[in-house]
């Protein structure tokens, strides 16, 4: 027997339609939000990047692919790193089939991390993934960023490994490294835009703010039992050929 509420269809329906205005009006703070976001003033990106890519030497505007809307996701591959962040992973595994979507809209996904371009590659094999990925290992742009940081600033931090959350000693070791070493990378995402040969950032976000690339979170969130992770964020996401 469940300790859950059970009620009659009638009953239920009233109180789902109760839901559903709620949810309606969640819809159009979202739309609003997201109208804010594009009208956000941009910053001009005048510094020159450029990343090591599979075809060889990319530039910012490079990555563009010829459209005019460039969506990158920072990830988590410092290069210390043995493999990839799980929760990174978890995130990129949707990716592929959102391409030609995106391209139809005139935007390019791609990824940037600060390990070599051969550890990227490696790993990209063995996940099975096509989205476009870059190193930015001989570059500043994680860097200026957000994406990553210096040794020096993570030191800065006086961050006690008893007070962070579980799930850095667990991705630390995920990833083959040190909390120092897992720590020098962080969840970000980068908006940029081209315009008469010149290249705008628009937006960014980081932290909690890139869950809208999770795609399970939503689905999870419509379920009984939800995220049910408790004080254990995230600590239950393996990397696709790890789940057993």
């Amino acid at each position: 027997m469940t300790d859950h509420k059970v009620v009659s269809r009638q009953e239920w329906r009233a109180v789902r339609d109760e839901l559903l205005q709620r949810e309606k009006e969640h819809t159009k703070r979202a739309d609003e939000l997201a109208r804010q976001r594009r009208e956000l003033p941009w910053v001009a990106v005048e510094k020159e990047y450029r990343f090591d890519a599979d075809d060889g030497t990319r530039t910012l505007a490079g990555l563009f692919d010829g459209r005019s809307q460039l969506l990158i996701y920072h990830f988590m591959f410092g290069p210390s790193y043995a493999a990839g962040c799980p929760v990174n992973s978890s995130m990129v595994d949707g990716f592929d089939g959102l391409l030609p979507h995106l391209h139809a809209r005139d935007v390019t996904l791609a990824l940037v991390s600060q390990a070599p371009l051969a550890k990227l590659q490696g790993y990209k094999q063995r996940m099975g993934w096509n989205v476009p990925w870059v190193s930015a290992a001989n570059t500043d742009f994680n860097v200026d960023f957000g994406g990553s940081y210096t040794p020096e600033q993570v030191r800065s931090w006086g961050l006690s490994e008893n007070e962070l959350p579980p799930i850095v000693a667990v991705n630390a070791a995920a990833t083959g490294t040190d909390v120092a070493g897992y720590l020098s990378e962080s969840p970000a995402v980068s908006v940029f835009t081209r315009r008469d040969g010149a290249v705008y950032q628009t937006y960014a976000t980081a932290g909690r703010g890139v869950e809208f690339l999770m795609g399970y979170y939503p689905i999870l969130d419509r379920v009984p039992n939800g995220r049910d992770e408790g004080d254990a964020f995230q600590t239950w996401i393996r990397r696709h050929d790890e789940y057993v």
